[in-house]
């Protein structure tokens, strides 16, 4: 199965405001857009939608943008996936309305599928915001990070880079 360009994006936005939870200022949609290359334009579609699912809260005007309305660890991936996309019919069979197929009934193929896609989901299920935004198993103390594209950088990094930049910290 592939996702869709929105629950791909709805997936970005959530996981960049899940990253940006100790920030003092919220993430932006442009800054989102800007990190990833989307259109601006279509991410705000896409928070509006967020916020009416009640994932996102939405402020506006100087010192607004956007957080999670839930903790990230709550918000779980296969919920999301299920909200965000639209079309879940693998093959026409799965749609009666519109099956014209003349194997149905005879092959096991519906089955399969059906399963493997029940399956998907199950394993989205057992995700979590927060799991997609925490170190990678493994990560060392004291290792050195390597930082996501599109993925905000932790506020101590940012801050102590525009410190020694402005020539307050030695290097």
């Amino acid at each position: 199965m592939r996702l869709t360009n929105w629950t791909d994006y709805s997936l970005r936005v959530l996981m960049y405001c899940a990253a940006s939870e100790q920030r003092e200022q919220p993430a932006t949609i442009g800054e989102i857009a800007e990190a990833h290359g989307i259109s601006r334009s279509h991410l705000t579609k896409i928070v509006m939608t967020l916020s009416g699912l009640g994932l996102l809260e939405t402020t506006r005007g100087r010192g607004g943008g956007l957080r999670l309305l839930k903790p990230a660890h709550t918000i779980v991936l296969g919920e999301v996936v299920r909200q965000t996309e639209s079309d879940f019919t693998l093959v026409e069979c799965f749609d009666a309305e519109h099956n014209t197929c003349r194997l149905d009934g005879h092959c096991r193929l519906k089955g399969a599928l059906r399963e493997a896609m029940d399956r998907y989901l199950e394993v989205l299920d057992g995700v979590t915001l927060a799991d997609l935004v925490a170190p990678a198993a493994g990560a060392r103390s004291g290792q050195r990070l390597h930082f996501v594209p599109g993925l905000p950088r932790p506020i101590d990094v940012a801050v102590r880079r525009s410190r020694v930049s402005a020539g307050d910290e030695s290097r």
